[in-house]
């Protein structure tokens, strides 16, 4: 019985090394960098709006 965790371990290390490779084949590193590219620049868009308002004065000084 003392085989049964590590073959446990090995099914577990194969499991997250499969995942590995599949994520390398779905998602290669320019459409990832593509994505974070296009990502960063739709938050900065929404960003942008509230930046550029004009801030009300009250007159007072804080």
């Amino acid at each position: 019985m003392r085989m049964a965790p590590s073959l446990v371990l090995v099914a577990t290390l194969a499991s997250l090394s499969a995942g590995c490779v599949t994520i390398n084949i779905y998602f290669p590193a320019a459409a990832a960098e593509a994505a974070a590219d296009r990502i960063i620049e739709e938050v900065w868009q929404l960003r942008d709006p509230a930046a550029s308002a004009p801030a009300e004065t009250t007159g007072e000084t804080q």
